[in-house]
């Protein structure tokens, strides 16, 4: 089963094993809590969460919890009746309500007021709300999605955030990983932004130098893939040449990073592909290994490839009992070629 991304770029094993995660959960009905620091783009991965649920047809509600004041929030979710309050002139259905039957996407939920989650709590528990000023119960289908960049289980022994609210909503949860933990993912999202940016500005598409590419790469960026976006933004409008050199890059970033020349290479990366170019979840195909998996065992390139071909090699004997011809005709390879390559692996084979 291929997966709808809704647009993420990425081929970091950390994004890959996200999506490996999503391709488990969308088809369900399960809360989902996604966490994440700012910037890291929690709102793209709950659009493919919906995308990829039951519910795809059906309405996705998002709706910030920190961005609307707290006296209006409780009528925004839930609606109003007539007369509820001053400047309540007609009546008006919440998000809830406009998401029967789809999902609703509660974002910064560490944000709400203590007593507005109580509220919270009894939809997830009983399927209902209740119109602010109405009398009545109202029945909602609704999948909810929450998110935050809050530790909330210190907002729980802080008393900020009801505790079972928080087990409530962390059925399934899903951890967006900073842009920093992500390697390769930095510079095939700056190539990314930078090409959109040129092209929507209609200039001719900029490089980026390798001194660029390396500062790029060992940059902490606090404020992730947002951070990265809007850099990549002014980067296409006040760079000066063609290519994107270190002079173009703004005083931060070079104090961060210290001497460029000390800097590493950084790997190099296959071009834009979306995350499921090349992230296969829910059991639907072939994992590509990566640089990242190359480097986190400390190897270089011919003794990752030899390790892997050992396995296989074990991996296809295991399979034949031990019988060569066999596990040869399982990798389809000649039996004196296994045979080579394990005499060169173990001698004594």
């Amino acid at each position: 089963m291929e997966i709808d991304t809704c647009g993420i770029i990425g081929q970091s094993t950390t994004l890959c094993q996200v999506f490996r995660m999503l391709g488990k959960v969308a088809p369900t009905d399960s809360t989902v809590l996604v966490t994440g620091e700012s910037g890291t783009g929690k709102e793209l991965l709950v659009r493919a969460l919906h995308a990829n649920s039951q519910r795809a047809q059906q309405p996705f509600v998002p709706i910030n919890c920190g961005a609307i004041p707290k006296d209006l929030l409780e009528s925004e979710l839930f609606g109003h009746e007539k007369g509820a309050f001053t400047h309540a002139i007609r009546s008006r259905p919440g998000r809830f309500e406009l998401a029967d039957g789809g999902t609703i996407f509660l974002d910064e939920i560490g944000e709400m007021d203590l007593m507005l989650q109580v509220k919270i709590l009894r939809v997830l528990q009983e399927k209902e709300i209740e119109r602010v000023g109405g009398t009545g119960t109202k029945k909602v289908d609704v999948r909810i999605v929450a998110a935050t960049n809050r530790d909330l289980e210190r907002e729980v022994a802080a008393g900020r955030f009801r505790e079972d609210l928080y087990y409530r909503l962390n059925v399934i949860p899903l951890h967006l990983p900073p842009l920093r933990e992500r390697g390769g993912d930095i510079l095939v999202l700056a190539e990314h932004f930078l090409e959109r940016f040129c092209e929507r500005k209609q200039r001719a598409r900029l490089a980026l130098a390798p001194d660029t590419r390396k500062v790029l790469a060992a940059y902490s960026w606090p404020g992730n893939i947002r951070e990265l976006e809007n850099f990549m933004e002014r980067v296409s409008i006040l760079a000066e040449g063609d290519i994107v050199d270190p002079a173009d890059l703004p005083r931060k970033l070079l104090d961060e990073v210290g001497d460029i020349v000390t800097l590493p290479e950084p790997a190099p990366v296959a071009p834009a592909a979306h995350a499921a170019d090349v992230c296969r979840p829910a059991g639907g195909g072939f994992d590509w290994p990566t640089i990242a998996d190359m480097r986190q065992r400390g190897m270089g390139l011919k003794d990752f490839l030899d390790t892997m071909e050992d396995r296989l090699l074990q991996e296809a004997l295991a399979m034949a009992e031990g019988v060569k011809n066999q596990a040869a005709e399982i990798l389809g390879i000649k039996r004196t070629t296994l045979i080579e390559k394990l005499k060169k692996k173990r001698p004594d084979a």
